[in-house]
């Protein structure tokens, strides 16, 4: 990753980010609402941690056919990947509740699926929020050799075919998580001294990360096996739970910064970047079905991208009613407001954007 220092552009004239956050500051004035969630989204919480817990003790506490196991296990990542986009995604950015207390305690749900709050708040909070879709610092569009994501990183012949395995590698993403990122980014974090917020000693991360991942796989390997589950069951019960989550979110993560419709700026020579943050938020971002309800209730706003990467301090919850002031306020002062009407038109899209960034580039 370059280590080049970026300086985003102060230069906003015409003053974008400060009359748009004005318009959303009186909008929570004028109603009387607080940022965070509210009785909404704690009730999905519940929906999204039923979905993750409850086939898991049914399936370990009945003697249930194999394929109603599988079909468990897929509920079961479906739930892990609800849980993560509605209630560990915003208690990290401090929007799940106006307590930190809480918002720590939900953040903490990171480690039942996989992975660990210092990783994710550098990785995403920190690098992908601050510097988004710029090549050698947002790793969010770094999938190693394997998939090209961005038309500045390095060609390989292997890259004409990503668009046929790009979707089967997308349900690798969690298991990753449990097995080595989390080892790899705490090394390589603690080295580069990142941190959102406090910087942590580096013993006490390490012990976190082990804990963690004896207590993760104390739950979801011994405690089967110990039950009397054979190893093959267990392992296969694994794989689908975390293919089904690795897909799901790979998926959506995809969908709102590697799309025709989004730029991968690069700065110059001396790291300056050519607008400001907002506005390259603007131009690195886009939505998708923003008039599904369910699209919107089960991605955790996730769908509304733009206004997340905007206003990331402010609960998805609120992100149907805000989208309204933001895109006549990109629209007022003639700024892209990236969006796809549904979401099979974007996964096409994405489909499309991995084949053109997978033809080799022109030597002009």
């Amino acid at each position: 990753m370059s280590k080049q220092a970026l300086s985003f552009s102060r230069k906003d004239p015409a003053k974008f980010f400060k009359t748009l956050n004005k318009r959303v500051n009186d909008y929570f004035k004028e109603n009387d609402l607080k940022r965070t969630g509210n009785w909404k989204l704690y009730t999905k919480a519940i929906v999204m941690f039923a979905l993750l817990i409850v086939p898991v003790v049914l399936i370990l506490t009945l003697d249930l056919p194999a394929w109603v196991q599988i079909l468990g296990m897929v509920i079961v990542g479906i739930g892990m990947a609800g849980v993560g986009m509605n209630v560990m995604h915003d208690a990290n950015h401090g929007s799940f509740s106006s307590k930190k207390w809480v918002n720590k305690l939900m953040g903490s749900s990171i480690y039942i699926l996989a992975g660990n709050d210092y990783n994710w708040k550098v990785q995403h909070n920190v690098l992908h929020h601050t510097y988004t879709n710029i090549q050698g610092h947002d790793e969010d569009i770094d999938a190693g050799r394997i998939i090209r994501f961005s038309k500045h990183a390095e060609w390989l012949k292997i890259h004409k075919y990503q668009r046929f395995y790009a979707f089967f590698l997308y349900g690798l993403l969690t298991a990753n998580w449990a097995i080595t990122t989390d080892f790899v980014q705490t090394y390589k974090y603690l080295k580069r001294k990142l941190a959102y917020g406090k910087m942590p000693n580096p013993a006490t991360q390490w012990t976190k990360l082990i804990i963690g991942k004896i207590v993760y796989y104390s739950i979801w390997v011994i405690l089967p096996l110990s039950l009397g589950f054979a190893w093959w069951e267990v392992l296969i019960g694994f794989f689908v739970m975390h293919y089904t989550a690795g897909i799901i979110l790979s998926v959506i993560f995809q969908l709102a910064h590697v799309m025709p419709n989004t730029e991968m700026p690069l700065p110059d020579s001396e790291g300056n970047m050519k607008n400001t943050w907002a506005i390259h938020q603007l131009h690195t971002t886009s939505n998708f079905s923003p008039k599904s309800w369910f699209v919107e209730f089960y991605t955790g706003g996730l769908n509304r991208q733009v206004e997340h990467h905007l206003f990331s301090n402010i609960s998805h919850i609120h992100y149907n009613k805000i989208a309204k002031i933001v895109k006549e306020t990109a629209q007022e002062f003639s700024l892209p407001y990236n969006e796809y009407k549904t979401f099979w038109k974007a996964v096409a899209e994405h489909y499309n954007q991995l084949k053109v960034l997978g033809e080799k580039p022109s030597l002009a």
